[in-house]
């Protein structure tokens, strides 16, 4: 849970000032389902979308390929309500807290994105 880390709170306004964004306007925003702890996805945050999440509850993103604001769960019902936002030491990354509703981030139908990993790392070594 991110309030088990943090350990300064500040207001909307003043995390939406510190937030560093890149050359295209953009930060990277992690987000992480309160219930299993589970990171569900990364997507792209603009000044317009962390200002709707904030304002409404739920995620928003800017989709680099289709240039366009994208509420999660707008086709597919899979809602995020955010119960959290921090942002990183650097000012470059969010991690956005979510009640995750529906069957999943991914729309794969997977319930995270990240739902493939290296098997060799956990290969025991003999």
């Amino acid at each position: 849970m991110i309030a088990e880390n943090v350990n300064q709170r500040i207001s909307a306004s003043e995390l939406t000032s510190v937030v560093k964004y890149s050359s295209e306007g953009l930060v990277p925003a992690i987000i992480q389902d309160r219930a299993s702890g589970s990171v569900l996805m990364m997507a792209w945050m603009n000044k317009e979308t962390l200002a709707k999440t904030i304002e409404t509850g739920r995620t928003w993103f800017w989709s680099r390929s289709r240039k366009e604001l994208w509420a999660k769960g707008e086709t597919s019902g899979d809602i995020q309500i955010v119960l959290d936002i921090a942002v990183d030491c650097d000012g470059d990354t969010l991690l956005i807290e979510v009640d995750q509703k529906g069957k999943g981030a991914c729309h794969t139908g997977n319930f995270s994105c990240f739902y493939r990993g290296i098997a060799e790392m956990f290969e025991s070594s003999t």
